[in-house]
C-alpha cells in the first residue's frame, strides 16, 4: 500500500499561473541573464586603479581608513605598505574588500607613529598596479614630561626642561606666579620638536617662584609646573 505524499505547508507552493509569480519570474531570469553577462564582458587583463587613494587625517586613539576602486580581472592579489614596509593583515591594519570594486586599509589606534605614505599594490597574472596617499595624525598637545624642582644659587644659572608633543606642533609659553615670563638676554626659552628649555642666568632671588610650561594646539591643552628656589 503506498503512502499518500503529505501536503505542503501554507504559503509554500506556487501557482504558475498566477500573473504576479510568472511576472516575478521573468525579473529573476533577466536578472541572472544580466549579471552572467556582465562577468563574461569582463577582459582578462592587468588591473587598473578607477578612483586614487587620498591623504586622510588620523586623530589619536581613533582609526582612518584608505580606500581605493579597482578593476582587475582575474582577481588580483593586494598588499599594503607603509613607508615601503610591508604591512601585515592583524589586529593593528585590517585589510577590507567591501565588494569586488573597493579595497581598504583601516589603520586603528592611531598614535603618531601611523604618520607616513601608505601604498597599495594590485597584482594578477597579467600584470600590476600602484598607487599611494599620506595619512596625517593629529595628537592633542601635552607635556610628556614635566620640568623638576630646581634649586639653585644666587649668580648662577638655572635650567627648567620639559618634555612636549603633539602635531601640528604646539605653541609653548612659560609662566612665573601665573604671569607669562617676559624674555630678555637673561631669562629666556627655546622649543624643539619634542622638549622646550627655560634658561635663567645670573639667578637673583626675585626668580624663586612657581613656574609652568603651557603647550597648545588646535586639539588640546596641557601644562606642567615646577618650584624654583633661589639661595
Amino acid at each position: 500500500m503506498s503512502k499518500a505524499k503529505a501536503a505542503p505547508p501554507p504559503g509554500c507552493t506556487l501557482n504558475i499561473s498566477d500573473p504576479h509569480v510568472q511576472e516575478a519570474a521573468i525579473r529573476i531570469q533577466a536578472s541572472y541573464r544580466g549579471h552572467r553577462s556582465r562577468k563574461e564582458l569582463r577582459e582578462k587583463g592587468p588591473p587598473k586603479i578607477l578612483q586614487e587613494l587620498k591623504d586622510v587625517v588620523l586623530v589619536e586613539g581613533s582609526a582612518a581608513k584608505l580606500e581605493c576602486r579597482v578593476s582587475a580581472f582575474p582577481d588580483p592579489f593586494i598588499v599594503w605598505y607603509k613607508d615601503g614596509k610591508e604591512l601585515k593583515d592583524g589586529p593593528k591594519y585590517r585589510y577590507v574588500f567591501e565588494d569586488p570594486d573597493f579595497v581598504a586599509l583601516v589603520v586603528r589606534d592611531g598614535v603618531l607613529a601611523d604618520l607616513g605614505k601608505y601604498t597599495v599594490t594590485i597584482k594578477n597574472p597579467f600584470g600590476q598596479t600602484s598607487g599611494s596617499a599620506c595619512i596625517l595624525v593629529e595628537v592633542p598637545a601635552k607635556v610628556s614630561k614635566g620640568p623638576n624642582n630646581v634649586k639653585g644659587k644666587r649668580g648662577t644659572t638655572v635650567v627648567l626642561k620639559a618634555e612636549i608633543s603633539g602635531e601640528p606642533p604646539p605653541d609653548v609659553a612659560w609662566l612665573k606666579d601665573g604671569d607669562d615670563i617676559e624674555e630678555d638676554d637673561r631669562v629666556f626659552f627655546d622649543v624643539g620638536d619634542t622638549n622646550t628649555i627655560l634658561t635663567i642666568k645670573n639667578a637673583k632671588s626675585s626668580d624663586a617662584g612657581k613656574y609652568e610650561v603651557f603647550v597648545e594646539n588646535s586639539l588640546g591643552t596641557d601644562q606642567s609646573f615646577a618650584r624654583v628656589d633661589v639661595l
